[in-house]
């Protein structure tokens, strides 16, 4: 039985990106934080699980509100939001509640392929157009996408949905409206395409959006290949996921034996038929974590064991000089072994037939009833023994696997043991194999003596007779080329890096990728201007960057480092709303107004118009740099990224608030101001006759 994996079975990156994220959360834990998922963060019942395990608690909308209410400083809440994504009302809501409580916060996990149509649907969000996605209607993920779009919008769970669902609409009211087409991230390609090919027939000027995600066609389009190929297909996944119920109708269109699986042990309520000849795929949805995955393969791997049919214990052998046989220890002592091979001769093989080291105990190594395959020496019926060797065999394998991995070209590993004249000798299965030292892959500069010690692959490259030559240079530089082809094979917009800074310029940092360069450009560094990538990393710093661009002919890729959570506007903005009072730093003066600092890296504009309630000739004349003063945010210009501040608004609500006060108590104020300003004059008098 052969037992093959899909290549992308597993995580895929926006539900690792999301996990990542929150697993993070739990290693770095503070003391009294709560953390909650809002609802379960991805489909898999058994992940989820664990997370409860480790005290990560479940909640939904209906009750964020009141635990952001019970968020302290000594019990601090953070909501993780799943990689599915949410309703922009419920991100609203937890905006507004992460502003009014600092103690209280959340993290958007949500997949960048969600927040794509998010953005589509929000954009195109008009009376004028009409909304249809391909997908689910209740899955939380059309859901969310649903919410941005506010006129007419539709959902279909299939192209023959989407055919009557546009056959069904209003002619007249519709014919006039463009229509927009896009479709859940995890949805069937084929049902994608003919949706396609209806919208496309049906409108002439449909607005059509290609939103699966790449991970997801890969999935499929392999899923669906290894399924063609096999006897049996186990899929695995949680029973809610959208893209593993996918992944299971693919298979079973195309391998009748397809079973859908959500843990391993699962495997034993399936009466699974297999041969030496069948072949079984493994596919799993992207919510199906790689242990559920490993533990599938191995057992089904272990149902691969065959057991041969023993021989009528009747039958007599008859052994010869020159055989290799297979017999059963029947009696063992540290000098030698007797072996019954169901002969007229009982099989002896002597210790130093076995090994060369004396030191080894046969009592140690051996037990009766072990099977043991050896060489026949000689045969003496009058004795009734016959003399065997096991190194014979032992060499005689271990030989052939050299002379085999030589014309196959496989990889062989081994432990460098000597070096010697011109090279280094290798112990590969109790073989030595010679590996000149221009094969070794050290510089000519450098000793071979770091080798030695070492475990390292190698090829063999010629036999002579019984003499092996091999090659570790030529295994390490195709590892790297493997590791290049599969680097710019998986690589995409988005995909996140952890690598160390290799070497910096004026202009950007170099950051290795595992063997593969990419370069952050300074602009990408920091959310501040900055001279020089000095100023904010250090050769050898580990990072963690994300791919921005990439040209995989020319072997170029662009990285992002600096995150949105670091961005002084998105700081700014989970802070402040129009209405709300700031004290702001006077930083720049113009003569058409104050520039003043709000939060770090994002500055106001208070207009002259709007320092005081009387005309004046310049912003001097009232504010001084450096000055703190008390504003108001009067507008914000999200797409600009601009902000319009106000000092006169303060200054109008106070006259206004002491105009609308009684008279008798305008009159007290008035006094009172009068009996302050009668004490600073007496003050100032006294000041000045103590100066005297």
């Amino acid at each position: 039985m052969k037992v093959t994996v899909a290549k992308n079975a597993g995580f895929c990156f926006g539900v690792k990106r999301a996990t990542d994220e929150l697993e993070k959360a739990i290693d770095n834990r503070r003391a009294g934080e709560r953390i909650y998922t809002l609802g379960t963060l991805i489909h898999n019942e058994t992940y989820n699980k664990s997370l409860s395990d480790r005290g990560v608690l479940v909640t939904d909308i209906p009750g964020i509100a009141r635990i952001a209410e019970t968020a302290s400083e000594h019990s601090p809440v953070t909501v993780f939001v799943r990689a599915h994504g949410i309703p922009r009302e419920d991100e609203d809501k937890l905006r507004r509640l992460s502003r009014s409580n600092s103690h209280f916060r959340y993290v958007d996990c949500t997949c960048p392929f969600v927040k794509k149509i998010h953005k589509i649907a929000g954009e195109n969000s008009s009376p004028d157009n009409f909304f249809v996605l391909l997908g689910a209607a209740d899955h939380p993920e059309v859901v969310g996408i649903m919410s941005y779009f506010e006129h007419d919008k539709f959902t279909a769970n299939s192209s023959a949905d989407i055919e009557k669902l546009v056959k069904s609409l209003d002619v007249k009211k519709y014919s006039e409206k463009t229509p927009i087409l896009a479709a859940q991230t995890t949805q069937n390609l084929s049902e994608w395409k003919k949706s396609q090919q209806i919208f496309k027939k049906l409108y002439t000027n449909a607005l059509i959006f290609d939103t699966i995600c790449s991970v997801t066609e890969s999935r499929q389009t392999e899923a669906a290949a290894l399924s063609r190929e096999c006897d049996i297909m186990i899929v695995i996944g949680g029973r809610e996921s959208s893209n593993t119920a996918k992944l299971y109708s693919i298979c079973k269109e195309n391998c009748p034996q397809t079973i859908w699986i959500e843990r391993c042990e699962e495997l034993a309520d399936n009466n699974l038929i297999t041969s030496a000849h069948t072949k079984v795929g493994i596919a799993a949805g992207a919510s199906t974590p790689s242990g559920v995955i490993q533990e599938v393969y191995k057992t089904m791997s272990e149902m691969n064991e065959n057991f041969a049919e023993l021989l009528d214990a009747t039958e007599i052998k008859t052994l010869n000089t020159g055989d290799t046989v297979t017999g059963t220890v029947t009696s063992v002592t540290d000098a030698e072994l007797y072996l019954d091979f169901g002969a007229q001769v009982t099989g002896l093989i002597k210790a130093e037939q076995i090994t060369d080291d004396s030191s080894v105990k046969l009592t140690e190594m051996y037990k009766p009833g072990d099977q043991i395959e050896a060489f026949v020496i000689r045969v003496s019926d009058v004795e009734g023994f016959a003399e065997l060797s096991k190194k014979r065999v032992d060499s005689d394998k271990n030989w052939q696997k050299v002379v085999d991995a030589a014309e196959n070209g496989e990889v062989v590993t081994g432990k460098v043991v000597e070096v010697v004249r011109g090279g280094v000798s290798v112990l590969v299965d109790a073989n030595r194999v010679f590996v000149p030292a221009s094969q070794t892959g050290v510089p000519k500069d450098e000793s071979l003596e770091i080798l030695k010690g070492q475990e390292v692959s190698l090829k063999i490259i010629e036999i002579k007779g019984k003499k092996a030559i091999g090659s570790i240079r030529i295994v390490a530089r195709e590892e790297r080329r493997a590791r290049e082809e599969a680097f710019w094979a998986s690589i995409e917009e988005g995909k996140v890096f952890t690598g160390a800074v290799k070497s910096m310029t004026s202009y950007g940092a170099f950051v290795d990728l595992g063997g593969v360069d990419g370069m952050v450009h300074k602009s990408e560094l920091s959310w501040k201007p900055i001279a020089t990538p000095a100023n904010v990393l250090e050769i050898g710093q580990v990072i963690e960057v994300f791919v921005k661009s990439f040209d995989a002919e020319k072997k170029r890729i662009s990285l992002g480092y600096k995150k949105d959570c670091d961005n002084p506007w998105y700081i700014f903005m989970n802070k402040y709303a129009v209405g709300d009072v700031a004290s702001v730093k006077i930083v720049n003066m113009m003569p058409f107004g104050a520039f003043a600092e709000i939060v770090d890296g994002v500055d106001g504009l208070i207009h002259i118009s709007q320092i005081a309630q009387q005309k004046i000739g310049k912003p001097a004349d009232v504010l001084e740099l450096g000055q703190v003063v008390d504003a108001k945010i009067i507008a914000i210009d999200e797409e600009n990224q601009k902000v319009s501040l106000s000092i006169r608004a303060l200054l109008d609500e106070a006259q206004a608030a002491a105009e609308a006060m009684p008279e008798e108590v305008a009159e007290a104020a008035e006094e009172a101001v009068e009996d302050v300003a009668a004490a600073d004059v007496a003050e100032a008098d006294t000041v000045a006759a103590d100066a005297e």
